[in-house]
């Protein structure tokens, strides 16, 4: 792990147990993330992003069959924590999560200027009124009104929700920011807006983030680094500008020539097939029955292979 490594994932894998059989949600996820960076997560629905946020921040029903792996986080084995010390030490202390649906998170009968505060008052013993004092810098930073910290979740809007929630995350100074689909529910300039507070967030409290998002779009508005995501696994990770730019893994190649373009006259493009199911995955490449370029050895595991400063894992870079 290098100095500037605030996580670090390794062979991470969470599996769970349903009528059906076993699905491999998280099944040996690698990489990293470094101080004040943010990495993006993309892939289609299904493909085990929202498992990946449980794994990283032990979030685990009770249905789960298999966890197991490294997750290192500030240079620390957090595995190796008992539950009550990850609840006590990690888990909105050292990180925290936005939610997919604020409504659904936020307590309806509680003002959500006490539901920002409580993490404070919980994790670090500060009393109500300094907590309720810090809870309003935090609406200020991430443009919520101070006259909202009175109110109740249904008297907002979609986006001041959302707004909360991320105000909720930050409060304790967390060094990492797990959000998963953030934006998933709101209108397009609501989006924008949101993408524009936590870009601001980024650079004034030097905070990571880790997106978690099908939306190739608005996710380049914070991403420095992208990882793509396919059938529980990891299959190119790189900076931003060299992925948006020039993907390597045939499937990251599909996800860009799918989103429509502003400019010029490309149609947009579609991926044949569907992602197979987590119940029973394929050997080998599991994008293999749908890659336009699959050959042979794509029956077998492919390797993961550098270049440069990316990582893709693809038989066609060996």
């Amino acid at each position: 792990m290098t100095e500037n490594t605030l996580l670090r994932l390794e062979d991470l894998k969470l599996h769970f147990q349903t009528t059906k059989g076993i699905v491999q949600a998280v099944d040996g996820v690698n990489f990293s993330l470094g101080y004040n960076e943010a990495v993006v997560v993309l892939g289609e629905s299904g493909c085990g992003k929202s498992s990946l946020a449980k794994a990283i921040l032990r979030l685990l029903p009770r249905n789960v069959a298999g966890y197991s792996g490294k997750v290192f986080l500030n240079g620390a084995d957090i595995m190796a924590f008992d539950d009550e010390e990850f609840r006590r030490n990690v888990r909105w202390v050292m990180m925290s999560l936005v939610p997919q649906a604020a409504m659904n998170s936020l307590n309806p009968v509680l003002k959500v200027g006490d539901q920002v505060a409580e993490p404070l008052m919980t994790h670090h013993g500060v009393k109500k009124e300094e907590a309720l004092q810090t809870a309003r810098a935090m609406f200020q930073h991430v443009g919520v009104p101070e006259a909202f910290l009175d109110r109740y979740a249904f008297e907002l809007s979609g986006g001041m929700r959302q707004r909360v929630a991320i105000a909720m995350a930050l409060v304790t100074s967390p060094a990492l920011v797990v959000l998963d689909e953030p934006t998933s529910a709101l209108d397009v300039l609501t989006q924008a807006n949101i993408f524009n507070v936590l870009k601001r967030l980024k650079h004034e409290l030097e905070t990571s983030f880790i997106l978690i998002t099908h939306d190739i779009a608005t996710s380049s508005e914070l991403a420095d680094r992208v990882a793509v995501m396919y059938a529980g696994q990891i299959v190119e990770v790189g900076d931003a500008k060299s992925f948006f730019t020039a993907p390597l893994h045939p499937y990251s190649k599909k996800l860009m020539a799918s989103v429509p373009r502003l400019r010029g006259d490309q149609e947009p493009e579609f991926i044949t097939g569907t992602p197979p199911s987590l119940l029973n995955l394929p050997t080998g490449c599991r994008f293999r029955d749908r890659c336009p370029a699959a050959f042979g050895r794509c029956t077998e595991e492919p390797p993961v292979v550098n270049i440069e400063q990316r990582q893709v894992k693809c038989w066609l870079f060996s």
